[in-house]
């Protein structure tokens, strides 16, 4: 009776709030954001160290729900022309060049195999913006020129990474390049951005306002509002289906629904903020969770630490001297490069996808030993990703807060002293 109580979807949900507001708490003990709170509380009531949760499909799902509409509702605080400034670009693509480069020198100085190296520098390309944008929606400097920046270059990123994971995937698969996948890949992700973007911000809009003028908007003001979350999940579906992060997709849904004015229907924004409370608190919660540290090993510790230096520093590097070279300030610069640094889910799929590989090896192999050793070194691939991918993440509010924005309260905080005042 017990068993079947735990594994109702009631009390999951039920744990994973508790969980969350946990979180809560130990971030106002120890001044930090509370994405801090969240991810190191989902550490203690995962696998590592209570077993309490499991990164189950469930919670999988749930987390998922949340990224999309966290970088749904950062969306609404930016413009097209946010994402499309040709600075980006170079430091998306230099971003993206210089991790891959140092994780590929670092795992062979380690004494990796060619495909482990391969996977290291892939996973070490990969920027997760949700972290990132949402601290600095806590601190209010989303409409800062170094967060315009951050945001833009990510979403760039997030498509060069996935094309070198394409390029990854198929010298994993084959052990060879294919170029016609490869520009497959390239030309849709990029399409899909384009004419999505375009065409979302000149009709979504239009449709919006005149949707919110009839009569069921009238009746019902939450009509306007449950087709605008519909938008926002079409367009993440659309995004995975052409290759690219469901969150890019949902960003770009925020970007087109931001200028809308309306008279009569509930406001979009406001109905995702309640929605944002929910879910971003799972996804941040269940980033803590999915590391299983229990597979660290006193050998990985030192790989670890070395890959995850060489992680911040060639992000840093890559995001934050061609910032500097297009005339930002030393401070902004390192700002973005340091904003660039969380790795999040992609690097994790990176991981997924090294750990796939060596198991079809090691099915393959006829000597048992040879493939029990495969799996370990799938196994070892995948933790080191995983702890590398949460340690860049946690790094990003600790030196916001604790060096670049030391002494300066978060927006909700501000807000209320003004309102006082």
């Amino acid at each position: 009776m017990l068993e079947e109580l735990v594994s109702t979807i009631e009390f999951q949900m039920s744990l994973l709030l508790f969980v969350a507001l946990g979180g809560y708490l130990l971030a106002t003990r120890i001044h930090q954001s509370a994405v801090i709170g969240e991810i190191l509380v989902g550490l203690i009531v995962g696998p590592s160290v209570l077993g309490l949760i499991t990164y189950t499909d469930f919670v999988q799902s749930l987390a998922g729900l949340g990224a999309i509409i966290l970088l749904f509702v950062i969306g609404f605080e930016f413009e097209l022309r946010d994402i499309t400034n040709w600075k980006y670009i170079v430091i998306a693509l230099l971003g993206v060049i210089v991790p891959w480069i140092g994780g590929y020198i670092t795992a062979v100085f380690f004494g990796m195999d060619f495909y482990s190296a391969i996977f290291i520098g892939t996973a070490l390309t990969a920027t997760s913006i949700a972290i990132t944008a949402n601290v600095l929606r806590e601190m209010g400097k989303l409409h800062q020129p170094f967060a315009k920046a951050i945001i833009g270059a990510a979403v760039i990123d997030d498509i060069l990474s996935l094309i070198v994971l394409s390029i990854c995937v198929d010298l994993a698969a084959t052990g060879e390049l294919i170029p016609v996948s490869v520009g497959l890949t390239v030309i849709k992700a990029f399409a899909f951005v384009i004419i999505a973007a375009v065409l979302g911000v000149k009709f979504i809009p239009k449709l919006i306002t005149k949707m919110d003028g009839t009569k069921i908007a009238r009746q019902f003001p939450e009509f306007v509002f449950i087709f605008a979350m519909m938008i926002a999940f079409f367009y993440a579906m659309m995004a995975e289906m052409v290759g690219i992060s469901a969150i890019v997709g949902a960003f770009l849904a925020g970007i087109c629904v931001n200028k809308v004015s309306l008279k009569h229907s509930m406001d979009i924004k406001l109905g995702a903020e309640y929605l944002y409370i929910i879910f971003a608190a799972i996804f941040f919660v269940s980033l803590g969770i999915i590391a299983d540290l229990r597979y660290l090993t006193q050998d990985m510790v030192l790989f670890i630490v070395i890959l995850t230096i060489v992680a911040v520093i060639t992000k840093v590097i890559g995001c934050g001297i061609p910032a500097k070279l297009m005339g930002m300030s030393w401070k902004d610069s390192a700002v973005i490069g340091f904003g660039m640094n969380p790795r999040g889910e992609v690097a994790m799929i990176v991981g997924l996808i090294a750990l796939n590989h060596f198991e079809k090896m090691a099915a393959k192999a006829v000597d048992p030993a040879e493939a029990e050793h495969l799996l370990q070194l799938g196994n070892e691939l995948f933790i080191a990703i995983v702890v590398i991918a949460l340690v860049t993440t946690v790094i990003v509010p600790l030196v916001y807060k604790g060096f670049f924005f030391r002494g300066e309260k978060p927006k909700s905080v501000v807000c209320e002293q003004e309102a006082e005042s």
